[in-house]
């Protein structure tokens, strides 16, 4: 219960129950209290500003009072109004003819297709100096996480690729998946961090260090073990999730690294689980006669991907601030997956890039801490909260 309701209703007793005598002029020495907590009717508030029009009585010059500031239509909607047009469209993630009966639903009022289009295309103008900010920040971090999915624009496939940390959201559409689309996004040439990512082979074209993701490789083992009946999978699961576990009581022990006694275990047992490895799968021999490259199993390819990159699968090992997984940027783009279940695919280019400037702002300020509808009025205001450092 409330311990200021904003409204008090007395229920008067007016008369006994028991012999039917007034008690009108009874002093009550009690009360029973219940409430009732509920939403005040919600309507469009409409407020007419009037320039004055003077003429000076010394001159004749015509005189017009100010405006306020942002006030340039005769007929326009409010921030508050595009406040929550942009939250519904962007966060709750409704397409723009749900978001029209829901304004007409909720306030009596409907807001046009078109307008909510044009709302969100000026917020997201609005934030252009924001993501040039989230980019430079991203390209000082230490850690970075990549991942990308695909989305559809007029039936074509297209990318959403992301950049994440923990307080930090970017997202960049894109027609394609590779390096192009990579560069485009203005964060990784020149990063000198760590990169976490899913082994997507133009990621490791840049210069950086890299963290491959295990929680895929968890999984690609799982299948090489089940399908393929590997031990040297088996194996190789069991030592992952082991190492992982080690690393984990580490740090809850308020360490900051592994002893040297202890990489040099991992790192041993590391290398002589793939020795196996190979003598259980040894690479395919080319047959004589026939063209292309030799086919390999699932296993085969794992193996030799665990040998040739064995400081970005073991780097969670070495610096406890790269992790196990890549779950941020996983986390982060699996958003595009409800907003298509919700929406469909997008109606133009412009709409989903608008989409993505949004998103990138609205998933930042979350992890900063910040309410998502404080952000967004700051947003259309042209004034986006900055970023933290």
């Amino acid at each position: 219960m409330s311990a200021n309701p904003d409204k008090i209703e007395v229920c008067k007793a007016g008369v006994c129950s028991c012999c039917g005598k007034g008690l009108g002029k009874v002093q009550s020495f009690d009360y029973e209290a219940r409430q009732v907590h509920d939403l005040p009717a919600l309507r469009m508030l409409v407020t007419e500003h009037r320039s004055e029009i003077k003429s000076c009585p010394d001159c004749g010059t015509i005189n017009r009072g100010r405006f306020p500031e942002g006030i340039m239509q005769q007929v326009q909607y409010g921030p508050e109004v595009q406040k929550m047009a942009v939250y519904f469209s962007n966060y709750q993630l409704l397409p723009v003819k749900r978001t029209a009966e829901l304004f007409e639903d909720l306030f009596g009022q409907r807001v046009s297709e078109g307008s909510l289009v044009n709302i969100n295309q000026r917020c997201a103008d609005r934030l252009a100096p924001f993501i040039g900010d989230l980019k430079e920040e991203l390209s000082g971090q230490e850690v970075l996480h990549a991942d990308e999915t695909g989305y559809y624009y007029k039936g074509a496939r297209n990318w959403l690729h992301t950049l994440a940390t923990e307080k930090h959201t970017l997202y960049v559409p894109h027609p394609t998946r590779g390096r192009e689309a990579i560069d485009a996004m203005g964060v990784l040439p020149g990063y000198k961090g760590t990169l976490v990512h899913d082994f997507w082979k133009p990621y490791l074209e840049f210069g950086c260090y890299h963290s491959l993701c295990n929680i895929h490789h968890v999984r690609d083992l799982t299948f090489c073990e089940e399908m393929e009946h590997s031990r040297w999978a088996t194996e190789m699961k069991q030592y992952l999730l082991s190492a992982y576990k080690a690393v984990a009581r580490a740090k809850e022990a308020g360490k900051t690294a592994l002893s040297q006694a202890q990489l040099y275990y991992w790192y041993k047992k590391y290398d002589v689980l793939n020795q196996a490895g190979w003598k259980q799968h040894p690479p395919p021999r080319k047959q004589k006669g026939k063209r292309g490259v030799v086919k390999k199993t699932k296993t085969q390819n794992m193996l030799q991907r665990f040998v040739q990159f064995k400081s970005s699968v073991l780097a969670f090992i070495s610096d406890f601030r790269i992790p196990f997984g890549n779950n941020i940027a996983e986390q982060a783009i699996r958003m595009m997956k409800v907003k298509q279940k919700i929406s469909g695919c997008f109606r133009s280019e412009q709409g989903a890039t608008a989409f993505a400037i949004i998103r990138s702002y609205i998933s930042t300020m979350q992890k900063q801490g910040i309410p998502i509808l404080q952000a967004l009025k700051h947003a259309i205001l042209g004034t986006p909260i900055p970023l933290k450092a």
